[in-house]
């Protein structure tokens, strides 16, 4: 193996490896700094978990992808990329919840005004046809013991938010028609299984902290034109080397200090390494002593997230998208103009925290929900399905298990010049697209004040 002529040599180059969001943000901003980077992918593509592909004629997203104007990060991902126009966000939070598991299907609406918090949520409470009067007076109580959470203490990343809502007067019937309808979707975990720590931030945060911070915004295009062509735009503009499909070996010291990235082709030079990959993968590149409990991160768990993909021959939904209560259906997005189809419609079904479904073969997906979607969507019982796939991520976010806390490690190592970042990474948020773009913040930042390249975090001086 050789030193390629055109690496930089280690003084003042830093490699980032990962092309998620974790990496492509942490590379961003070392280059804007002034610092050499290059950003190495294994994969053929950048985006990481949120990314697209071809099928057929279709443009398809691997899973769908959310985010609320609370993820003021992932916001300025967007912004630094030219991608805001294309993932605009609601007006106003607005979530059709339809629920079919009662005698007659009832549609009811999740949604806010332009009060204060907590009264922006109220008035949408009070006509929440799911919960009966005394249920939605008792989520009353438990938002305001929410808000007085202190999430610096420690003891709640040991508690499950189940047990916590269950002291909290909530009904199994509550915690499934609203806590877990949010949950859910947003830590990838039912709420016993959810550390108190992390649902607490996302409520508190979402629903509790301003007026507009639970407004949803989501993708008209492909994931892959924001996450891999808009992103690859960018990096090139800020003068990053960007090498795909190049497989990182090994993460070595160098006798003056600095490092070499090992790859299939080359050995990279470097002053500063960033680890933007999955904790495993991360582990198994980990030099010894960098961290003080390396173990901890095969500890942090993993949990899966199943879509399933359909394409009618004609239009049955109305609404680009909404929830269901009383059905194995958990949301449901219209995708039809995002993927490029010109006849009929196609819907996907985001079902998160599918270990149960993650490995069910395709035939009896098929056989589950196409009836289901029959139940919930009237107009689809006369409609011809052109086509019926999944998807599967079985390692789409980590498990926001009671305790996962104390694993996720901070993003400066105990080696000068190796720094960590991943939505799985100690960033306080659970794992979104928000997380990991503020894990490449801390990480960026640790390594530039390491280096002692002036710099301000983006968020501060948005601010």
């Amino acid at each position: 193996m050789t030193t390629a002529e055109a690496t930089p040599s280690g003084s003042g180059h830093a490699v980032v490896i990962g092309g998620g969001l974790a990496g492509i943000t942490a590379a961003l901003q070392l280059a804007d700094a002034g610092v050499r980077v290059t950003l190495v992918e294994g994969r053929p593509r950048l985006g990481g978990l949120a990314f697209s592909f071809r099928r057929g004629e279709l443009t398809v997203d691997n899973g769908q992808h959310v985010y609320l104007r609370c993820c003021t990060a992932y916001r300025w991902f967007l912004d630094r990329v030219d991608g805001a126009g294309l993932a605009p966000l609601q007006d106003r939070l607005d979530v059709p919840v339809l629920d079919v598991g009662r005698p007659e299907p009832k549609l009811g609406r999740l949604r806010r005004n332009a009060l204060p918090v907590p009264l922006h949520l109220a008035a949408g409470l009070a006509r929440y046809p799911h919960l009966s009067l005394a249920e939605r007076a008792s989520v009353g109580r438990a938002a305001l013991a929410l808000k007085g959470l202190d999430l610096a203490d420690p003891a709640l990343d040991d508690t499950d938010f189940g047990s916590w809502l269950g002291r909290h007067g909530q009904s199994q019937r509550t915690i499934e028609a609203l806590w877990d309808l949010v949950g859910v979707a947003t830590l990838n975990a039912t709420a016993p299984h959810s550390s108190l720590a992390l649902a607490a931030m996302v409520f508190k945060t979402g629903l509790l902290s301003e007026p507009g911070a639970a407004d949803i915004g989501w993708a008209r295009v492909p994931l892959g034109e924001l996450h891999d062509t808009l992103a690859r735009k960018a990096l090139d503009s800020a003068g990053v080397r960007t090498e795909l499909r190049t497989r990182v070996n090994a993460v070595t010291r160098a006798t003056d200090g600095g490092w070499y990235v090992d790859t299939d082709g080359e050995r990279l030079e470097a002053a500063t390494v960033v680890l933007a990959v999955a904790q495993r993968e991360t582990h198994a590149l980990l030099p010894e002593g960098a961290l003080d409990r390396p173990g901890d991160l095969l500890d942090i768990g993993t949990a899966p997230i199943l879509n399933v993909h359909v394409v009618y021959d004609r239009k049955v939904l109305r609404r680009p998208f909404f929830a269901a209560l009383g059905s194995p259906v958990q949301w449901v997005f219209d995708r039809t103009d995002a993927s490029g189809l010109t006849e009929g419609q196609y819907l996907a079904v985001s079902q998160s925290a599918a270990q149960d479904e993650i490995d069910t073969p395709v035939s009896e997906l098929r056989a589950r929900y196409l009836p289901e979607l029959e139940r919930l969507l009237p107009a689809a019982r006369g409609a011809e399905v052109r086509d019926f796939f999944v998807t599967r991520e079985r390692t789409a976010t980590f498990a926001p298990t009671p305790g996962v806390g104390r694993l996720r490690p901070a993003a400066r190592t105990n080696a000068p010049g190796l720094f960590l970042a991943g939505a799985w990474t100690a960033t306080g948020w659970p794992a979104t697209m928000e997380g990991a773009v503020r894990s490449g913040f801390s990480a960026a930042g640790a390594a530039l004040s390491e280096l002692g390249h002036p710099h301000e975090h983006p968020l501060e001086e948005a601010a």
